[in-house]
């Protein structure tokens, strides 16, 4: 186990703006960060970061927390996982404590598969640089595709030995079992026999995004016809291809800092580029482009530019591609090598500075590419000519912002050579097409609509607990002048009536005398947990520090949490003061904010009071029926009372 005080530097060194950089293409949005949620499809920002605060909040998921529950929601790391990571991230040297067999043994099946991911990635590092064969073959075929030993290290690649259990023999000796190999892929088992699958293969670990390993990509250096030149690692709980992009652990960072991202074709593509010094690129590796990899790179920046072999057979085929990209409301560029070149062999034989001027000069629009691409198909035939500016349209009508699709209607009339009109009408026409569909169109029969699926009722008693608790997070500390009642009774009619005396106090205490003179207890199990904390920190300290105070809770209360201290500030995401829309600050109107919640509170445990007596003078026995009516009408009376304090009518 991680020792306490490792767990306690590591709180106190990350950043969560810093980690969550990593993964989210922030902006600076006045104190705070925003950005797209990385857990939800979303095309304006709802992803709320608090440097001060150390806590984030996604609005459109309803998650937060802490940068510990950042990384157990983005990456599934467990708690020690994030805690590592983090470690790693800051070069903070880990104190370990002894572990005893129950907890070894409490690891998950998930963190088994990447335990032997990892362990794997040693293994077959370790066959290609200390191993005889390894150094012959292995290291022999990444230097004549010109790797350097930085770059081999840099992205891991590694040997597997051409011998049918070599690695499964070293993974069941070291302890690991061969359920959890079968699971990852790296060994195959049939009946009574197993064997290693990537056997004589160089390899490419996959990487997530925050750099733990997925599967591998091994390619085969024989001239066995029999065997497919690449091989992954199939589909488990932990790697799906169609999630994952090659290259995107080492290339997030210059993604975002250069704010593009360049899309190739296969593992060496990416790395040569990157060891040419264009670390901005990524890889589908050799699979079709999916809506779940798009979302990965729109997290970091908004525009991509797709890199074509310059005899790529399968290039019509790969605009489809761009057809998805457009529809994330992403900005794509395309750009393809010359004939007999790709972004490999390009890499290799120029500079960094030949690389990005080429890439400068010769990316495209993709109505240019396009255009381009099919024009020469078409040729002098009209018919061929107008299917091509068909499926351009149709690549247009993908693009969700009718701004840049007018822009592109434009542009594709100017190449073309046709009328801007025409185009417009059917871009029409396609558009309604995808509105229109002729099933879900019908009229349907009235139905009436079953009660349990109304909207549930908000619970007023929730609301104002979730606002006390609010009220002490943000200002609990400070010391403001509040108006107290004193509640006295009129000598001649016996009426309560009020009398205001000016008193300064902190805001927590105030709460607390408040809530404890109504002897209130909170009723929702999260607040419940949190306010005698809250109180705690307040009274010790003063100013709590919300980032060591968020860190102290657990998972759940520290959702809860970042919940209530960002609620407000998803205002901002929205810029509605351009818009001359202007949310009120209640910290400028606080005693008078602290003195309404405190009021309603009573009023709403008035009616609760009420309602009781209510039902027992159904069941009661006729003697105490008329005191219960007449507790029920003094109860009445002080509500109106406080009512009038609310500026209300009971």
């Amino acid at each position: 186990m991680i020792h306490k005080s490792t767990i306690d530097t590591v709180f106190e060194t990350a950043r969560l703006e810093e980690v969550i950089g990593d993964f989210v293409q922030l902006k600076k949005s006045g104190s705070n960060f925003k950005g797209l949620s990385p857990f939800t499809d979303e095309r304006t920002p709802s992803f709320m970061v608090s440097p001060v605060k150390q806590i984030w909040k996604d609005f459109s998921s309803g998650k937060g927390g802490n940068v510990i529950a950042f990384l157990m929601e983005h990456e599934h790391f467990s708690y020690p996982e994030a805690i590592r990571y983090l470690a790693k991230k800051y070069n903070i040297e880990i104190e370990e404590t002894e572990q005893n067999d129950e907890q070894k043994a409490a690891a998950s099946a998930r963190e088994s598969m990447y335990l032997v991911s990892s362990f794997a990635l040693s293994y077959f590092q370790e066959s290609l640089w200390e191993t005889t064969q390894g150094k012959a073959i292995g290291l022999s075929y990444f230097k004549e595709r010109g790797f350097t030993d930085e770059t081999i290290r840099d992205f891991q690649l590694g040997y597997s030995p051409n011998e049918w259990t070599a690695f499964t023999d070293a993974a069941l000796k070291a302890g690991y079992q061969l359920d959890f190999l079968e699971k990852t892929g790296l060994t195959i088992v049939k009946e009574d026999k197993k064997f290693d699958r990537f056997k004589g293969r160089v390899m490419f670990p996959i990487h997530s995004m925050s750099g733990r390993i997925l599967g591998f990509g091994g390619r085969i250096l024989t001239q066995d016809k029999k065997a497919a030149k690449y091989m992954n690692s199939p589909e488990s709980e932990i790697y799906n291809k169609s999630k994952v992009l090659y290259g995107l652990y080492q290339g997030k960072q210059s993604i975002a800092k250069e704010d593009n991202c360049f899309l190739v074709e296969g593992y060496t593509d990416v790395i040569q580029m990157h060891q040419c010094g264009v670390k901005n690129v990524v890889s589908s590796s050799g699979t079709a482009l999916t809506p779940e990899q798009i979302r990965l790179v729109r997290r970091l920046t908004p525009n991509i530019t797709v890199l074509f072999d310059g005899d790529a057979a399968g290039l019509r085929a790969s605009l489809r591609g761009i057809d998805l990209i457009l529809e994330a409301g992403m900005n794509v560029r395309v750009c393809s090598f010359p004939e007999g070149e790709d972004p490999d062999s390009f890499a290799r034989t120029h500079s960094k500075d030949e690389l990005e001027a080429f890439l400068s000069q010769n990316a495209k629009d993709f109505i240019q590419f396009k255009a381009a691409l099919l024009v020469d198909e078409a040729a002098k035939d009209p018919i061929k000519k107008a299917d091509t500016i068909r499926e351009m349209v149709h690549s247009i009508s993908k693009i969700p912002d009718r701004i840049k699709q007018e822009v592109y209607v434009r542009s594709c009339a100017a190449v073309m050579d046709i009328s801007e009109e025409a185009l417009f009408a059917t871009l029409a026409q396609v558009s309604q097409k995808k509105k229109t569909n002729p099933v879900q169109n019908r009229t349907q029969p009235m139905t009436v609509v079953s009660s349990d699926k109304r909207i549930p009722q908000v619970s007023t008693r929730f609301e104002l607990e979730k606002n006390i608790i609010k009220i002490l997070l943000l200002y609990g500390h400070e010391e403001v002048e509040f108006e107290e009642p004193i509640l006295q009774a009129d000598e001649t009619s016996g009426d309560l009536k009020t009398i205001s005396s000016k008193v300064k106090s902190r805001v927590f205490e105030k709460i607390y005398l408040d809530l404890q003179q109504d002897e209130i207890d909170f009723t929702t199990s999260a607040f419940k947990s949190l306010y005698p904390k809250i109180l705690n920190a307040l009274s010790g300290q003063g100013e709590m520090k919300m980032d060591s105070f968020v860190t102290s809770l657990p998972a759940e209360l520290a959702t809860e949490v970042s919940d209530l201290l960002l609620q407000d500030e998803q205002y901002t995401l929205h810029d509605w003061e351009r818009k001359n829309i202007f949310v009120a600050d209640k910290s400028k109107s606080l005693p008078k904010w602290v003195h309404e919640i405190i009021l309603r509170f009573r009023c709403q445990l008035i009616d609760e009071k009420v309602s009781t007596l209510q039902e027992q003078t159904e069941e009661d026995q006729e003697a105490h029926h008329k005191e219960l009516l007449e507790e029920i009408v003094q109860y009445h009376k002080l509500k109106t009372l406080l009512s009038g304090r609310l500026n209300r009518v009971v």
